[in-house]
């Protein structure tokens, strides 16, 4: 997906010595135009401009006036190869079951960085690589690139799905957490997207993989955005090694994520505002062994604040307990006013944020979360949660971790 923001820059300097030149791929261009008087295809040979090829021509340099070029043999295998190329694209193709192909990812994928790894005999030996701050064209460099993200990083690798999107393409959609172990207080990167799979209609093999980033707007190499957006994920954000809710990230934007949460039960009472902590003494004394059975109760992160209403009014305050209890195995509360409830959990949309947590402040972050997801049509339900991970007595406030959470309806991950 990206190989780490130590090597970034190396392999920026290193890639005209790795990927196609800027001087053989014009030259080549000219040859192929003036004989075929077609577009520039792909690395590997396309029958017409997918969404790939559109993608990739749009970051080649554009090709120089007509005139004949002098080969020098430093770039002669290069040359032959784009000629070998654009001559696959003008024969008829062999025959190959792209719903296979769509099986095989499938299966393949989830391998990314684990100990099996992938099937390197899927991929031609010439794999154009790109996402916003790596690029390769070898197979080795293909996985030189995975080797370093799992050394480094240990990825998580989500594949969410696989579908063809061309005649020789297949995309797919994913998600990918990872810690960054080189910094003391290890930042979790997060990265979602889509994956453009080039197939070679000579081989039926791999020959193309581009990655596209929900978080930033160019995703052509080497994007500047796409180099800050791995900074900004580089502040600290202090969260307790505590239980907390399970979440799977299905999207990241640039504003916000949208997370699939599982079930979680909370033991709540009422409240007086979102970033208040009235009630806050009541269910923690229910944790602490003032329920039927004065069992004490392990402690988890974060505290909740929730309101159900329009205008942010009617506010509950919560505290969730273990994952591995259930209602019923659950001591009833002593008191009356505090409640045991099971969050059945869901898709929400999630904006993370760091400072005191004034009431003005969290109202402000909910009204900015609702507009960017209205903006980009999705279906918010009324009222939010308000979710503070630290103690404000024994942490800096700017790397307090608070979030506030919409509940989405209808939300559907293409």
């Amino acid at each position: 997906m990206w190989t780490t923001l130590v090597h970034g820059f190396s392999n920026y300097l290193a890639c005209g010595q790795d990927s196609l030149s800027s001087d053989s791929i014009p030259m080549a261009t000219s040859i192929l135009s003036h004989q075929t008087s077609r577009p520039f295809p792909t690395p590997c040979a396309s029958p017409g401009p997918t969404s790939a090829a559109v993608s990739l021509r749009r970051h080649l340099p554009p090709p120089p006036k007509p005139r004949k070029p002098a080969l020098n043999v430093k770039h002669s295998n290069r040359f032959k190869w784009t000629i070998q190329s654009s001559l696959a694209e003008q024969s008829p193709p062999k025959t190959f079951d792209v719903q296979q192909l769509v099986g095989f990812l499938y299966d393949d994928l989830p391998h990314l960085f684990d100990d099996q790894g992938i099937d390197k005999t899927a991929y031609d030996e010439r794999v154009f690589f790109r996402d916003p701050i790596t690029r390769h064209d070898t197979l080795s460099g293909y996985l030189f690139n995975i080797a370093l993200l799992k050394t480094l990083f240990k990825p998580q690798f989500q594949l969410h799905w696989v579908k063809p999107t061309g005649a020789y393409e297949i995309t797919t959609r994913w998600t990918m957490v990872m810690k960054f172990f080189v910094l003391p207080w290890k930042p979790e990167l997060i990265f979602t997207g889509t994956s453009v799979m080039g197939i070679n209609p000579e081989n039926g093999k791999f020959c193309s993989h581009m990655d596209f980033w929900d978080s930033i707007q160019k995703n052509d190499y080497f994007s500047f955005e796409g180099l800050l957006d791995v900074i900004r994920q580089l502040r600290i954000y202090k969260t307790p090694e505590l239980e907390s809710p399970k979440y799977q990230v299905l999207k990241r934007t640039a504003n916000y994520e949208v997370r699939q949460y599982d079930p979680f039960i909370v033991v709540e009472t009422n409240g007086d505002k979102l970033s208040g902590s009235t009630g806050f003494n009541d269910v923690a004394g229910y944790i602490f062994g003032k329920n039927s059975t004065k069992e004490k109760i392990p402690m988890t992160t974060p505290v909740f604040t929730q309101t159900n209403d329009a205008n942010l009014s009617k506010v509950s305050i919560q505290i969730v307990l273990p994952l591995d209890k259930e209602t019923e195995s659950l001591p009833s509360p002593n008191q009356e006013t505090v409640h045991l409830r099971k969050n059945e959990g869901g898709i929400a949309a999630v904006m993370k944020f760091s400072g005191k947590p004034t009431e003005d402040i969290v109202c402000e972050k909910e009204k900015i979360l609702r507009s960017n997801i209205i903006k980009d049509g999705l279906k918010p339900q009324l009222g939010c949660l308000f979710a503070r991970y630290n103690d404000p007595g024994r942490t800096w406030t700017f790397i307090m971790r608070n979030e506030v959470l919409i509940w989405l309806n209808d939300f559907s991950l293409d």
